[in-house]
């Protein structure tokens, strides 16, 4: 095993079908979130450091003694379809390189996946690079996938994999350890008296909304719990992929799977899995407060509270494929007068606007002037958000969005947002960038002048990774559902190609 040769590849996106703007070749090249697109020898500096599950996976393998062949690595923000330019460009060099690969010896393969990616005339892009993958290397190779919790998992990606294995958390603190789970499970496979495992999987009758699907609270923490302990008992790999429910593709949705060389066993654990989801079915709704109740509550909190009362923007998350420049939250905040009561103590961010954050930064450090902020966007309802906001700011802070960036998620990372600023307006402290980013690290107020800690309310686009770095600090978070392209709640939806068996909602 340790000459074993692996043949690595990774490709990231979570596709929201019913989100504005799609992912295309410049999508990956930028990366934005993600690394920037990298092939062959430039993908070195991914797999050697990182948060990223390629990461992780690289680490066991250099101690398994593997060499790793490094292929393409593509990852972009959420958003609507991967243009067919860009899936076809990935995938073409992918299979290119395998092929090169091949002709001199490769083992295994291994591929960091998201796994709820829906390309131009393509609904399963996963399945499809993993089916010109076999039709490379054929049946027997071993292939084994990472995924993102998120994963919409196809049939055809159950029956191509080796094996599969989801993070376990979300927020995503645990991808790395995805990784190195994903190269124990391919070591087993490649050991010389490796077991021929089965694959069981069960799919979900209905959609779970992404707020629910925290893994910081029940009903998901405890089916998390159960699934370790299922695991911990037998020779059962265990996944539960939640799914990204604003895919609309017919095998959208959560699916339980389990690989083992013992059938009865496998069957046995995804099916006690399946129960504890169903049986809990009513425990998968979220309280979601409209933008003035949302303002109104937190203010009240806000009064007495230790610390920050954060306020989830969630249809407004650029990590489930919205743009972060609606300005619903914003105006629900001026209409209670919200910085008024507490002058700058109230912010909210990022708002992605990079024209308001270039006249921010011309303008400079306290500087006044009319800045006309955020977008009105269309969305899947049929009409838009809230219109763009005009006030006279003040500017608070600026920066050139180069952010280092140390919480759960993100230690070690370092994002690039172009020109950003601090305004305020009316008390209200409104965070520019010229770089599209969920709020999910305490960073990304501080790289502007804004501590996190001394706020009296935070207004986060981000849906529910921002609690691995604001829970240890907020006194309360509470929900907004204020007009976004992100349906908080998948029955909201108009969906087209769900499967009939699948509910839009628990």
């Amino acid at each position: 095993m340790s000459k074993s040769t692996i043949f690595v590849a990774g490709f990231h996106h979570e596709t929201n079908t019913f989100a504005p703007s799609p992912a295309d070749w410049a999508a990956f090249e930028c990366g934005a979130g993600y690394p920037a697109y990298s092939r062959g020898s430039a993908m070195l500096e991914l797999l050697q450091n990182g948060s990223k599950p390629i990461a992780g996976f690289a680490k066991v393998a250099r101690e398994l003694g593997w060499t790793l062949v490094p292929s393409v690595w593509a990852g972009a923000m959420p958003s609507n379809r991967v243009t067919a330019e860009a899936f076809e460009r990935i995938a073409s060099e992918v299979v290119a390189d395998l092929e090169t690969a091949a002709r001199i010896g490769v083992d295994a393969i291994y591929l960091d996946l998201h796994g709820a990616a829906v390309a131009e005339g393509v609904d399963d892009p996963e399945g499809e690079l993993m089916a010109r993958i076999r039709a490379v290397v054929g049946d027997a190779m071993p292939i084994v996938a990472s995924l993102d919790l998120h994963a919409n998992v196809s049939t055809r990606m159950l029956s191509l994999a080796s094996a599969m294995t989801a993070y376990r958390t979300y927020p995503h603190i645990d991808m790395r350890e995805t990784g190195e789970r994903a190269a124990k499970m391919l070591a087993r496979r490649l050991a010389p008296d490796a077991l021929k495992r089965i694959t069981h999987a069960e799919r979900v009758p209905f959609l779970l909304p992404l707020n629910a699907q925290c893994t910081l609270i029940p009903p998901a923490s405890a089916v998390i719990a159960l699934l370790e302990k299922l695991e911990s008992e037998s020779d059962v790999e265990l996944n539960f992929s939640m799914g990204f429910s604003a895919a609309d593709v017919d095998e959208c949705g959560p699916v339980l799977f389990g690989h083992g060389p013992d059938a009865v066993a496998v069957r046995t654990a995804v099916h006690r899995l399946y129960d504890a989801v169903v049986s809990s079915r009513a425990a998968w709704a979220v309280e979601m407060l409209e933008p003035d109740a949302a303002v109104h509550k937190a203010l009240t909190l806000a009064a007495d509270a230790k610390g920050p009362v954060v306020i989830a923007d969630t249809q407004d998350n650029p990590g489930a494929g919205a743009d972060s420049n609606t300005t619903g939250m914003l105006h629900a905040l001026l209409r209670a007068g919200a910085g008024k009561t507490h002058p700058g103590q109230i912010a909210l961010g990022l708002l992605f606007d990079p024209a308001a954050a270039a006249a921010a930064c011309a303008a400079g450090v306290d500087a006044t002037l009319p800045l006309t902020m955020g977008h009105a966007v269309p969305t899947w309802s049929g009409t838009d958000t809230d219109p763009p906001l005009t006030a006279n700011v003040r500017v608070r802070a600026v920066s050139d969005g180069v952010v280092a960036l140390n919480g759960p998620m993100t230690a070690g990372a370092t994002m690039r947002l172009g020109p950003s600023a601090c305004v305020e307006v009316d008390g209200v402290l409104v965070l520019l960038s010229s770089g599209k980013a969920q709020m999910l690290d305490l960073d990304l107020y501080r790289y502007l002048g804004v501590e996190p800690k001394q706020m009296k309310v935070l207004v986060n686009k981000s849906s529910v990774h921002f609690r691995a770095a604001f829970a240890p600090i907020a006194s309360h978070i509470l929900v907004a559902k204020a007009p976004g392209p992100m349906a908080a709640d998948p029955g909201d939806l108009p969906w087209r190609k769900l499967s009939p068996g699948t509910a839009p909602r628990p």
